[in-house]
């Protein structure tokens, strides 16, 4: 059988024509396009992009541990004036009309934003818009310096003038998503800040967690429906999560204002704070206060987590539990500290009291308890000399130098150096002074999860910051707590450390006896390291204090460092104070405890009672079986305990004159002096003990009174 080749010639050859006629029809239509018809299509993109409308989405807010809002998004405005809106130019009618309109409703307007805005009076605001119009500015802010809120930006729309819109008033809003904190700079360092121009972050668990707070954008598209344009949505905005810290607002306020006052005290550059719960590694308060040129303290850098210091003798705790984990050292060893001063291959060290003839022969607990530099060295250097790495190593078994990839940006690591091989930059010296707290840099917060391994039997576990996700009030994720280390070190080890951090406070001896109380026992070390500038130790010190409360049932871990230049540098006697004040105060505020009574059953805990609020008092009382007698007592009473009662008596309060806050709180004094005009400034905590302004005294509305707590 004979195929005709002509035949499927001829088949081939129309495929070909085809396929090289849709082609250059192809490029034809591209070329057009690219060219012919650019102007269009590009005319065309235009209105589509014109037409396509994103939607902004709300960012999560950050709360506290309870619940508190702590960093929320709200829109704030900038409000300016173009007073050549509407088509008005310079000497036209309509920039005449346009004068007329603001002369005919002057005073309505600078009464309103007088009343509404009170920077500045009706008639300073008249000449500043006066300015204005006879500048015939065409962004002409309209309260100088001033960011306002949602409220105030809709109460000045409804001014005279303004109400009828831009293009004939020119009021233009320029409208920013602002970040606000409720508690103003309580943790500011560690919330985080954003940039001022956009809603970006950049510090903080802000930045740390800014992919789940930022949320996503949506789209929507403008349609002409009966000469209105409406936007359609085609992808809906998603809001951002709320992030619900581990901080608690209460303690937070505790440990720094604690802080702030021994800051103050010793003119000191910079003091940290962080108080850890045992259980969990929850942060539950963390400070960072940095003095500044005008003399004030404020959140700055967060070197709390990013700073690297010389610990000083806090790290002597580590140094001697890898001794006694290895089993070169007993509780029951003694050590020769002679007279204070010992020369150690070459160099000279020092015990604080070696003025006083050092301490002589003790003991190894003692060696803690008064802080001797050279009963720690003369230990460690003995049975690790020849074998550095094998100290080195223990320190990070112990967890000291362990790495706690936290998830902010800025975050140190330990720095313990390492023994190289040929020992050519490891001279005799260095382990006798890393084993009291040179030669090594730790951030503090290294230090308090160290210390709080200790307080929880051995288990180290990482400091959490963030503990659940939420979304419209419901929990959608929450972080479990992370174990770093299930034992630091063998458990006869740990019986024994804590034994002598106890001592440390408790005992008469212990150094660290300005951190104790009398209503609960306390365990910890105290630190104090000279602080080297140029490779030259100075006059500056680190003081410290890092420890755990209640000693039999640790609750809460707590460090405490300040960096000062003051005449005396005292770890116990200037860190170990603003411990012990924090402790204190966390514990009645958050702990309860048994109240142990009389024989006599009927005997009841009358608590101290604030003047205040006289249903909310007589409330507590009756909850806590307290009788109260309060008659004819209308809103704010005083308070007197009598036997196992309390006496709620009215106090009189007047319109025009000033009230009487003394023994309130700062809730309700604050409350009485605000709805009468006046603005209060608080100093301390506790009672209203004074107030600035006598009780009786004629006020007029916008008066400062200072009120004194304690």
């Amino acid at each position: 059988m004979k195929f005709d080749k002509s035949y499927i010639k001829t088949r081939f050859l129309i495929i070909y024509l085809l396929t090289v006629a849709f082609a250059l029809v192809i490029v034809y239509s591209m070329v057009k396009s690219m060219f012919m018809e650019r102007e269009q299509w590009e005319a065309l993109a235009a209105k589509l992009e014109t037409d396509t409308v994103p939607l902004s989405q709300t960012r999560g807010n950050l709360l506290s541990a309870e619940g508190q809002l702590m960093a929320s998004s709200l829109p704030s405005y900038k409000l300016y004036i173009d007073f050549q809106s509407g088509g008005a130019d310079i000497d036209t009618a309509a920039m005449r009309k346009k004068v007329e309109m603001f002369e005919e409703n002057m005073d309505s307007i600078c009464g309103g934003l007088a009343e509404i805005c009170p920077v500045m009076t009706a008639g300073e605001y008249e000449k500043h818009i006066r300015k204005g119009l006879k500048r015939r500015s065409r962004w002409y802010e309209l309260c100088p310096g001033q960011t306002l809120d949602y409220i105030q930006y809709n109460k000045i729309r409804e001014l005279p003038l303004f109400r009828k819109g831009p293009n004939t008033s020119g009021l233009v809003a320029d409208k920013r998503n602002g970040r606000k904190r409720p508690f103003g700079s309580l943790a500011g360092r560690t919330l985080g800040d954003l940039y001022a121009a956009k809603d970006s972050a950049r510090s903080g668990i802000e930045l740390a967690y800014d992919s789940l707070l930022r949320g996503k954008p949506g789209i929507a598209h403008r349609k002409k429906v009966l000469d209105r344009y409406l936007n359609l949505i085609d992808i809906p905005a998603e809001d951002g999560y709320d992030v619900v810290t581990t901080l608690d607002v209460n303690m937070q306020d505790i440990c720094e204002h604690a802080l702030r006052e021994k800051l103050i005290e010793l003119s000191a550059d910079i003091g940290v704070a962080v108080l850890m719960e045992v259980k969990t590694g929850d942060i539950k308060a963390i400070v960072n206060l940095q003095r500044y040129d005008d003399g004030n303290y404020y959140e700055s850098r967060n070197y709390a987590l990013a700073s690297l210091m010389e610990p000083g003798s806090t790290f002597k705790t580590a140094s001697l539990m890898v001794a006694m984990d290895d089993g070169y050292v007993k509780p029951t060893d003694i050590v020769d500290t002679g007279d204070g001063i010992e020369m150690m291959y070459g160099a000279k060290m020092k015990d604080h009291n070696w003025n006083r003839g050092g301490y002589g022969v003790i003991d190894v607990p003692h060696v803690l308890m008064v802080s001797s530099n050279i009963g720690v060295a003369k230990l460690i250097d003995k049975h690790y000399h020849k074998t550095p790495e094998k100290f080195v190593e223990g320190l990070r078994r112990v967890g000291i130098g362990t790495p706690l990839h936290l998830p902010f940006i800025g975050t140190a690591d330990p720095q313990i150096r390492y023994p190289e091989k040929d020992r050519s930059n490891w001279p005799n010296t260095t382990i006798p002074w890393m084993s009291i707290g040179y030669e090594t840099q730790i951030p503090p917060i290294s230090t308090v999860t160290f210390y709080n391994a200790i307080a929880n039997n051995g288990k180290m576990l990482k400091p959490r910051f963030v503990k659940a996700l939420s979304k419209k009030g419901e929990i959608v994720e929450t972080f479990p707590v992370e174990v770093i280390k299930n034992n630091i070190c063998k458990k006869q080890t740990l019986r024994d450390i804590q034994t002598i951090l106890k001592r440390v406070v408790c005992d008469k001896d212990g150094l660290g006896k300005p951190a104790g109380n009398p209503i609960f026992n306390v365990s910890g070390k105290t630190g104090t390291a000279q602080i080297s500038a140029a490779g030259r130790y100075g006059t500056e010190h680190l003081v410290s204090f890092c420890g755990y409360f209640p000693s039999e049932n640790p609750k809460y871990t707590c460090i405490v460092a300040i960096r000062h230049n003051y005449w005396i540098a005292s770890g116990g006697g200037q860190a170990g104070v603003v411990f012990s004040k924090i402790a204190q105060r966390v514990y009645s505020k958050h702990e309860t405890r048994d109240l142990i009574c009389a024989a006599d059953s009927s005997t009841i805990f009358v608590p101290d009672v604030k003047s205040g609020d006289v249903e909310s008092t007589r409330h507590v009382l009756e909850s806590l079986g307290v009788k109260a007698y309060c008659d004819n007592v209308n809103d704010w009473c005083t308070s007197e305990i009598k036997g196992g009662s309390v006496i709620l008596t009215q106090r009189s309060m007047y319109e025009n004159t000033m009230p009487n806050v003394k023994g309130m709180g700062a809730r309700d004094a604050i409350y009485i002096l605000e709805s009468r005009g006046l603005t209060a400034q608080i100093s301390g905590c506790g009672k209203v003990r004074s107030q600035s302004v006598p009780p009786g005294t004629i006020v007029r509305k916008g008066r400062v009174v200072r009120l004194y707590l304690k």
